[in-house]
């Protein structure tokens, strides 16, 4: 296994679990406490997790994985809901999209439909992630908008007040949110107060908000909300997701998708 594959299964775990031992962490990966020892002393020096007497912790409750070590995990099933998600958008249209791996997945499904590939502009998409519209500027048929703002080490995403002044001025057919978290009682939400609160800016110019999430990030709730669950008119998930989540969902008038 590469470093750069232990690191991400290590953050994964430690993410998941809140801690890992040294043993535990070498027992899992099939590789010598000493390279776990090492691993766990680089990643501190990064600030990625806090190293403990013989293992380490994550920083905290709002502690977020680092955008280049979550493209991996999940990735069949955000890109089946990408692609569903990229068939609910028409040619022409003005769309948002916030950062993330699943949104990133949906800007690369854009990016080849066939019914996309001319148009003056095909799409106009609106966002704030860096990466996306890297991605995408490529595609002389897609007008690309990008939102003013500090750009974000963690996501890629550029927020704080200077993209007010381009999100008031435009409007949009629709909103695609990555989110960490979706509940029926508590919304849509983020790791971070300023990512939200852009995200909260696009939705509100926008006609419909669509919520692309895997099953993982059903019912649970996270520390920055960016809208209620009523102000998302369709939900696009993986086929993993339990039928009394649905129903739920369903029931505050959110349209499922399970791909």
């Amino acid at each position: 296994m590469s470093r750069d594959a232990r690191w991400k299964t290590l953050l994964e775990l430690l993410v998941e679990r809140g801690r890992l031992d040294v043993e535990e962490a070498a027992a899992e990966l099939e590789v010598s406490a000493a390279t776990i020892r090492r691993d766990f002393d680089q990643l501190a020096e990064q600030q990625m997790l806090v190293r403990t007497r013989g293992g380490a912790v994550v920083h905290g409750v709002s502690y977020e994985l680092p955008l280049r070590y979550k493209t991996a995990r999940r990735a069949s099933e955000k890109q089946r809901i990408a692609r569903a998600v990229a068939d609910l958008i028409a040619p022409g249209e003005a769309v948002g999209l916030t950062g993330g791996t699943t949104t990133t997945e949906v800007a690369r499904a854009l990016a080849v439909r066939a019914d996309l590939a001319s148009g003056s502009p095909a799409l106009t998409v609106v966002t704030n992630a860096l990466n996306i519209a890297n991605e995408l500027a490529v595609r002389p048929q897609f007008k690309i908008v990008v939102t003013g703002g500090v750009a974000r080490a963690q996501s890629y995403e550029l927020i704080g007040p200077l993209a007010d002044g381009v999100l008031g001025q435009i409007t949009l057919d629709v909103a695609v949110l990555g989110v960490v978290a979706f509940d029926v009682t508590h919304g849509a939400a983020a790791h971070d107060e300023a990512e939200a609160a852009i995200n909260r800016l696009l939705c509100e110019r926008a006609a419909r908000v669509v919520v692309a999430a895997d099953s993982s990030k059903l019912g649970r709730r996270a520390f920055a909300r960016i809208c209620a669950a009523e102000a998302v008119g369709t939900l696009v998930t993986d086929s993993a997701v339990d039928a009394e989540t649905v129903r739920r969902f369903e029931e505050a008038g959110v349209a499922v998708r399970a791909v």
